[in-house]
């Protein structure tokens, strides 16, 4: 399943680590940020807790990016 949910990001560079650190959560089975448009589209594993993914997402995001926002 895929979804497309809007971002707040400050610069490109801070969208593309908050792609990475998408790709790398559990359940998400790709990710791609698009400063641009200020969206993110999420391919979730199959069987994947969407919410509880996302909640993950926005944690891991937070990591790099501190003031980072995924609304969902």
């Amino acid at each position: 399943m895929k979804k497309t949910y809007k971002i707040e990001v400050d610069c490109a560079n801070c969208a593309n680590k908050m792609e990475e650190a998408a790709k790398k959560t559990e359940g998400v089975k790709d990710a791609v940020v698009n400063f641009m448009t200020l969206k993110m589209k999420v391919e979730f594993e199959e069987g994947a807790d969407i919410p509880a993914v996302m909640d993950q997402v926005l944690k891991n995001c937070r990591k790099v990016e501190s003031d980072c926002e995924i609304y969902f």
